[in-house]
């Protein structure tokens, strides 16, 4: 079975590849050194040091193992342009109920992060607003019932 595709902005790309040689690079030496060092203590059967850092490790490998996968998965995402909502457009959104402007950037959703103002194509937002013009009120269903919106602009930069 074939490993599903990862949507990624370039910078999302750039930021999993380093994100993944901090890990191999720098995390991986201060476990083995931790490891090192519990182990110097003795006794491994009832050593809790050692158990951190093993579970420490586990975990180190499962991040590393996810973002390979995600970077041997990659499709960047192209600059967005034209006059419709895609992957990798900004978008200016009013809720039409309070007035709100906020800025959205479409992204896939191992990217998302709503802190940040980037909500996955497969959000429900996202899900409503692709393939949408300027200027067009579009329906959120979200859970907490449906939230209409204003595509105020597509922004490409």
């Amino acid at each position: 079975m074939a490993d599903k595709k990862v949507m990624l902005t370039a910078d999302g790309y750039r930021k999993k590849v380093e994100e993944l040689d901090y890990l191999k690079s720098v995390r991986k030496i201060e476990i083995a050194e931790r490891l090192k060092a519990a182990i110097a203590l003795g006794d491994l059967s009832e050593n809790s040091e050692y158990d951190d850092a093993k579970n420490e490790q586990a975990l180190l490998e499962g991040q590393i193992a996810v973002l390979e996968r995600d970077i041997r998965n990659a499709e960047i995402i192209k600059d967005a342009a034209g006059d419709a909502v895609q992957m990798g457009s900004k978008v200016l959104m009013k809720d039409m109920e309070y007035g709100d402007l906020e800025t959205y950037m479409i992204v896939g959703s191992v990217e998302a992060d709503p802190d940040e103002g980037k909500i996955s194509n497969e959000s429900p937002l996202g899900v409503a607003i692709i393939g949408q013009k300027a200027g067009t009120i579009v329906d959120v269903h979200a859970p907490s019932g449906v939230i209409k919106y204003e595509i105020v602009e597509i922004i490409h930069e």
